[in-house]
């Protein structure tokens, strides 16, 4: 049985007066104590009227009316409290990161965010697919936070983006990888590059970063962490690209076997 009665058009501009552009049906339930049956019912008029929309079950976006005509909301918006709800330490990275940061010349075709093993099911539409990726541990110096207009939101710092990009060379291939690393270079410092570096187990991806940044990037002063770093470690020759066949002329530096041709957009 109902206990109150709720004005949902009401609700729903409650909610965007605070800034709140989401919530769960349980929160709505425990709120309002609502039955199965009103909660679907109300549910069904908003997204008709196109005030609301369905993330993932149970979990829903309040669009604002500049919103409602293309029926998306930037994930921003809603991802902190979305990741709230399963109980998932994350944070937005890759692409989305990058263009965060200033790396925006191309502007990412997806939104992309890491969440703690196992990760969420990836929302996939044809607007903008949002992309959840596992990781068995989270690197909390590599997490920084963003404003937005809901609040604050976790993000993959400069550093950490760089290296998480270089993890998904076969998502997203080198030239792209190179051509953000050409401006997200900018955004980059000594001493959270040495730290995320020193957290980084896959020594490759510290020589593949070393080479590019001196080679393709203005960021040469970036690289001397990484060189003393590397001098650490017992290293080989490893491929410039994975894809490809480990043959080519060797930098010595970096000890890259440059088996590719790099070509950036920049």
């Amino acid at each position: 049985m109902e206990k109150f009665q709720l004005d949902w058009n009401d609700f729903t501009n409650t909610l965007l007066s605070h800034w709140q552009f989401s919530f769960t049906v349980n929160e709505l339930k425990e709120e309002f104590r609502l039955s199965d049956a009103a909660v679907n019912q109300g549910l069904y008029r908003l997204l008709r009227k196109k005030k609301i929309k369905k993330i993932r079950e149970g979990f829903y976006a309040v669009l604002p009316p500049s919103c409602r005509q293309f029926g998306e909301l930037p994930m921003y918006s809603y991802i902190h409290h979305l990741m709230q709800s399963l109980g998932k330490p994350y944070y937005v990275g890759l692409l989305t990161a990058a263009s965060l940061h200033g790396a925006a010349h191309q502007a990412p075709a997806a939104e992309y965010v890491f969440a703690q093993y196992p990760a969420p099911r990836s929302i996939v539409n044809r607007q903008m697919p949002l992309y959840f990726i596992s990781k068995k541990e989270l690197i909390a110096e590599g997490i920084a936070q963003k404003k937005g207009e809901a609040g604050y939101f976790n993000v993959s710092s400069p550093e950490l983006t760089a290296f998480d990009l270089l993890d998904q060379i076969r998502r997203f291939g080198l030239d792209h990888i190179t051509t953000v690393l050409q401006e997200l270079h900018e955004a980059m410092k000594i001493s959270a590059l040495k730290k995320m570096a020193a957290c980084n187990t896959i020594s490759a991806n510290i020589q593949r970063l070393g080479y590019i940044l001196e080679n393709f990037t203005e960021g040469q002063h970036l690289t001397g962490c990484l060189e003393k770093i590397l001098a650490k470690r017992a290293t080989f020759p490893v491929p410039l690209s994975p894809l490809k066949a480990n043959r080519g002329k060797i930098d010595k530096k970096w000890r890259i076997i440059v088996n590719t041709e790099i070509a950036p957009d920049l």
